[in-house]
C-alpha cells in the first residue's frame, strides 16, 4: 500500500488483534468487548453489569468512532437508556426475553416508531416532509417485546440501491478494517457497527446481496432467511419481490437467537405469520424452532455441498431480472454486459475456505452441471421492474407519515416525485437502457406468469433437483466476486461502486442463504464464504455455519482509529 497522510495511523488500523488486545483495559471493556447474547445474560442475572451501563458502553463506542466510520445515521441515545433504565427497574420483577438488554442497531430504512425512515435518501428528511414512522416495523417490535435495545439507525446507500454504502442523507460508510475500503451495501452500516461492538447484532436487508455481501467485507455472520419466514412489513421497499430482512451477528449462535426472535416464534418454535406480508402465510412450513436447536458439533459430518458453476466462470444474473417484454437477444446481451469474473485473488480465498468445510466432515462437489450458465439464463427472467410501484404504494399506505401514505401524496406535499428506483416508470426505459415497463399490480397483471412466476419456479425446480440427484445438501460459493475496493483509488475509471457479487439468484428464489467469515485476503480485509440450501430448512444452514465457525475460529475484530483518512470522501 502507497503511504498516505496517516501512515502510522493506518498501521495502527492493521495492527495484529492480539497485540491491542494485549493492551491495558477496564474490566467492563474486556467483559464486553465481543460479547456474546448469552454472556450479556450471564452478567444480567449475577448483577455484574446492569443493562444501563452496558448500553452506555456501546453508546460510548459510537461517540468515539462513529465520526470516523459513519455506521451510525441517527444515534438513539434517549431513547436507548430511557429503555434500559426500565428494564433495570423491571430486573426481579419481570420475565425476560431472549434479547434481554441486547444493544442493537436497525438499519434505516426499517420502521422505528417516531423515528425518520430515512431510507438513506435525502427525499425523506426534507425539514417539514420527514418520513416519520407512525408505529415500529414487525421485527421491530419483536426485538423490543424480546428485550432489545435499539441504539441507533444504520447508514445505507439511497433506497438501499447500491453495492457500497454512500447515502445523500448522511454520507459514506467505511469498512471497520480499513476505513478506506468499502464495507459493501446496502447493509454496510449494520455491518460496521456490529463488527465494530458499537452494538451486539442488527438487521440488514437484502434484495440483491445486502445481507450477505456486506457481511463478507466485515467478518460478520449474515443471514438471508427463507423468504417468508420473516416479515418485511414496515421496511421502505426497494423491490418487494426481491426483498428480505435477517440478523447480521458476530457469531452464529447470537445469529440463531435473532433469527428465531424476528421470525416471532413462540414457546413451541413455531414462526409467526404477519398480515400485513402475505407471504409469511407459508412459514408454517419452516423447521421448528428455536434455531440454536440446530448448533450441534457433528453438523457437517457427511454433509456435501456442490458448487455452482455460473459463479465460478462469473455469469451474472442481472439484479432485478429481465421481463418477458424483453426480446430474448436484447436480453442475452444484457446479460453477457453484466458477467463479472471472479478474481483470482478471490477464487484462491475461495478454495482455501472450503478446508474448514472438508475439516468437519462435509464433502465438496465440483461438476459442471451444478447450476450451469443455463440456470442463471433462466433465473435472469425472472423480472420484477414491472411491479415496484405496489411495494411502495404499500408501505407507505402502512407506514407513511400523516403527509403522504401513497407516492402521489408525496408529489402533492413535497412537490416532487419519488424516483422511478422505487416506483418504476411507464414512459422511459430502465437504467439499464432496456425497453420502458410499465407499472402494474402482480395480482392481476396477465404478463405477470411470463414476466416473473414461471421462470422463478423453473428456476427454483432446477436448484432443487440438482441438490436431489446429486444427493447434495446445499451449495457453497464466494459471497463476492472481489476483495473490497479502496475507495480512495478509481476503480476502473470512477469511483468506487462495492465489491459486487453474484448472489441475487437468491433472493429471486428465495432460498436461504448464510454468510460466514472463510479467511482472509493477504492484504488483512476479510473473505466470507457463502451457503445455500433449500426453502424452509433455515435451522441446518444455521447448524452448518456454527459448525464451520467453530472448526475454523477466523473471526478477528478490526482495531479501530480515532482519526480518519477520508475527511473528504466522494
Amino acid at each position: 500500500m502507497p503511504k498516505l497522510p496517516l501512515f502510522l495511523t493506518v498501521l495502527l488500523c492493521l495492527v495484529s488483534p492480539a497485540i491491542a488486545q494485549s493492551l491495558p483495559q477496564s474490566e467492563i471493556d474486556k467483559d464486553l468487548f465481543e460479547v456474546t447474547i448469552p454472556q450479556l445474560e450471564g452478567f444480567y442475572v449475577s448483577h455484574k453489569y446492569t443493562v444501563t451501563q452496558v448500553v452506555q458502553w456501546h453508546l460510548a463506542r459510537i461517540h468515539k468512532y462513529n465520526g470516523i466510520y459513519r455506521p451510525v445515521e441517527t444515534v438513539l441515545e434517549k431513547e436507548a437508556l430511557a429503555a434500559a433504565a426500565k428494564e433495570d427497574a423491571d430486573n426481579g420483577t419481570a420475565s425476560h426475553g431472549p434479547l434481554w438488554g441486547v444493544p442493537i442497531v436497525i438499519k434505516a430504512n426499517t420502521s422505528i416508531a417516531g423515528q425518520v425512515t430515512t431510507d438513506g435518501w435525502a427525499g425523506y428528511t426534507i425539514p417539514g416532509h420527514e418520513l416519520i414512522a407512525p408505529r415500529d416495523a414487525t421485527i421491530v417490535a419483536r426485538l423490543r417485546s424480546a428485550g432489545a435495545i435499539i441504539v441507533g439507525h444504520t447508514n445505507m446507500p439511497d433506497f438501499a440501491a447500491s453495492d457500497t454504502n454512500r447515502s445523500s442523507s448522511f454520507g459514506r460508510t467505511g469498512n471497520a478494517y480499513d476505513v478506506r475500503f468499502s464495507p459493501g451495501g446496502s447493509s454496510g452500516g449494520t455491518v460496521t457497527a456490529v463488527t465494530s461492538n458499537m452494538a451486539v447484532l442488527g438487521n440488514g436487508t437484502d434484495t440483491g446481496n445486502s445481507i450477505r455481501m456486506p457481511s463478507a467485507t466485515s467478518a460478520v455472520i449474515g443471514v438471508f432467511p427463507t423468504r417468508g419466514l420473516v416479515s418485511i412489513a414496515g421496511i421502505a421497499p426497494l423491490d418487494w419481490l426481491l426483498d428480505n430482512t435477517g440478523p447480521i451477528a458476530r457469531n452464529v449462535p447470537d445469529a440463531a437467537i435473532a433469527l428465531s426472535v424476528m421470525a416471532g416464534m413462540d414457546e413451541k418454535g413455531e414462526p409467526a405469520p404477519d398480515p400485513l406480508d402475505p407471504r409469511t402465510a407459508e412459514s408454517t412450513k419452516a423447521q421448528p424452532g428455536p434455531y440454536t436447536r440446530y448448533l450441534k458439533p457433528d453438523a457437517l459430518k457427511g454433509k456435501r455441498f456442490g458448487v455452482p458453476a455460473f459463479i465460478l466462470k462469473g455469469t451474472d444474473v442481472p439484479f432485478q431480472g429481465i421481463a418477458a417484454i424483453v426480446p430474448n437477444d436484447v436480453a442475452e446481451a444484457q446479460e453477457r454486459k453484466t458477467d463479472l469474473p471472479l478474481r483470482p485473488e478471490t477464487r484462491a480465498a475461495f478454495m482455501k475456505s472450503l478446508d474448514g468445510l472438508r475439516a468437519a466432515g462435509a464433502e465438496i462437489v465440483f461438476d459442471d452441471s451444478i447450476l450451469p450458465d443455463s440456470f442463471a439464463r433462466i433465473a435472469s427472467r425472472a423480472g420484477t421492474l414491472p411491479y415496484l410501484r405496489e411495494g411502495t404504494e404499500n408501505f407507505l399506505k402502512e407506514f407513511g407519515p400523516a403527509q403522504y401514505h401513497s407516492p402521489d401524496e408525496y408529489v402533492r406535499a413535497v412537490g416532487k416525485p419519488l424516483p422511478a428506483t422505487i416506483i418504476g416508470s411507464d414512459v422511459s426505459g430502465d437504467r439499464r437502457g432496456l425497453p420502458a415497463q410499465s407499472q402494474s399490480r402482480i395480482e392481476t397483471d396477465p404478463r405477470a406468469k411470463d414476466n416473473y412466476f414461471a421462470p422463478r419456479d423453473k428456476a427454483l425446480t432446477i436448484f432443487n433437483e440438482t441438490l436431489d440427484r446429486l444427493h447434495l445438501d446445499g451449495y457453497v460459493y464466494p459471497a463476492t466476486q472481489m476483495p473490497p475496493p479502496d475507495e480512495t483509488m478509481p476503480q476502473k475509471g470512477g469511483i468506487s461502486e462495492g465489491p459486487h457479487s453474484e448472489t441475487s439468484w437468491v433472493n429471486i428464489l428465495g432460498v436461504p442463504a448464510v454468510v460466514v467469515v472463510g479467511g482472509w485476503y493477504p492484504g488483512g480485509l476479510p473473505f466470507g464464504l457463502e451457503i445455500s440450501t433449500k426453502r424452509w430448512h433455515d435451522g441446518d444452514l444455521l447448524g452448518w455455519a456454527y459448525v464451520y465457525e467453530q472448526s475454523t475460529h477466523y473471526r478477528h475484530p478490526p482495531v479501530l482509529v480515532e482519526q480518519g483518512l477520508l475527511p473528504n470522501a466522494p
